[in-house]
């Protein structure tokens, strides 16, 4: 029996028949939009004549890059994390790179040698550090420009040394503090997320500011500590209360805890909407379906994990011409989604 082999369509063999260069038929592969569109179509023609079938080590030779991005990832079982990570893998997925994904139990790890070392040891393109800055677990930060390859850190105060990509966590606060106060709430309390986490603090100081701007009260006594759970939100709202059974508003800094508040006004006799007007943060896809419906600070964290993505790429690209990309700040603005829960009646 005769076995009949089929030699593999090279890249440089579309380039050649097409009249293009290799790296034009990458960004066509890619759907790369800076390529002229009479340019794609002889290009695409090509590829379906050929039948040519791009291959990642076929690119790299070529290319000079692995078309590999690294990500250290964590906290999936969180609402945001998990979303920004769906967010990378699909941008990733859509300019043409292969994910390799290091998830890390704690936040405060000190393997961070050991995990850059794995990531650079499989010679990745770039790096996105998808952890939350908590506590001193970025200590390492001030020595990330000596790694070779650019690096993107997500949800980290910002630095102007480095690519950071973040929600403007101190402008949801403030939007969703005010809402509060428009509708007409004279005590508004506050359930932190885990005060360690940055996003934690942002949210924080933009509910305190929002108050002072207009001469309510932001004392410490008004501010529960949670974890981020519902339970932790039901708990802090029994804290709240015994201590100001004047309360008629609250913000609850995600919302899994705003769900916590809602169960512990409902079991106390706070009518909500109505008595208590509460808040969340996240606009989680339950949201709209609790009873009433939760009105919240949405952020897009799909969004954050595809812009991480995209800035990357365009630093890796800077770096394959030859010259160091300049580092930027991207803060993406949340949106306030007005619903049933926050509705005061004064009458």
């Amino acid at each position: 029996m005769t076995v009949l082999t089929k030699r593999r369509v090279t890249i440089r063999q579309v380039a050649e028949e097409a009249g293009v260069s290799t790296q034009t038929v990458s960004r066509v592969i890619n759907n790369r939009p800076d390529v002229a569109p009479a340019t794609r179509q002889r290009v695409q023609e090509v590829i379906a004549r050929l039948g040519y079938q791009p291959s990642y080590f076929a690119r790299s030779l070529v290319q000079g890059r692995s078309f590999t991005i690294g990500v250290v990832g964590y906290g999936l079982d969180y609402f945001g994390p998990s979303c920004t990570l769906a967010g990378i893998e699909r941008e990733a997925s859509q300019l043409g790179y292969r994910l390799l994904l290091s998830l890390i139990r704690q936040p405060e790890t000190n393997r961070v040698d050991q995990l850059l070392g794995e990531m650079l040891s499989r010679h990745v393109d770039g790096l996105i550090w998808a952890v939350p800055e908590i506590g001193d677990n970025r200590a390492w930060v001030d020595q990330a420009h000596e790694l070779p390859v650019p690096i993107v850190f997500l949800t980290m105060e910002p630095r102007p040394d480095r690519f950071v990509i973040a929600v403007d966590n101190y402008s949801g606060a403030l939007m969703a503090t005010r809402h509060l106060i428009a509708q007409g709430c004279k005590t508004v309390g506050l359930i932190t997320g885990p005060l360690d986490w940055w996003e934690a603090r942002q949210r924080q100081a933009g509910w305190r500011d929002a108050l002072a701007s207009v001469g309510l009260p932001h004392e410490d006594s008004l501010i529960a500590k949670g974890n981020w759970s519902a339970a932790s939100g039901e708990a802090g709202f029994d804290r709240l209360l015994a201590q100001h059974p004047e309360i008629d508003g609250v913000f609850a800094c995600n919302d899994q805890m705003a769900l916590g508040v809602l169960r512990a006004a409902r079991r106390l006799g706070r009518r909500v909407p109505g008595e208590l007007a509460v808040v969340g943060f996240d606009d989680w896809p339950e949201a709209a379906y609790l009873y009433p419906s939760l009105s919240t600070v949405r952020q897009d964290m799909v969004e954050l994990g595809r812009r991480a993505v995209r800035v990357l790429d365009q630093a890796i690209e800077t770096v394959q011409g030859g010259t160091v990309p300049a580092p930027k700040t991207v803060l993406l603005q949340p949106e306030l989604i007005v619903r049933e829960s926050s509705f005061l009646d004064k009458r």
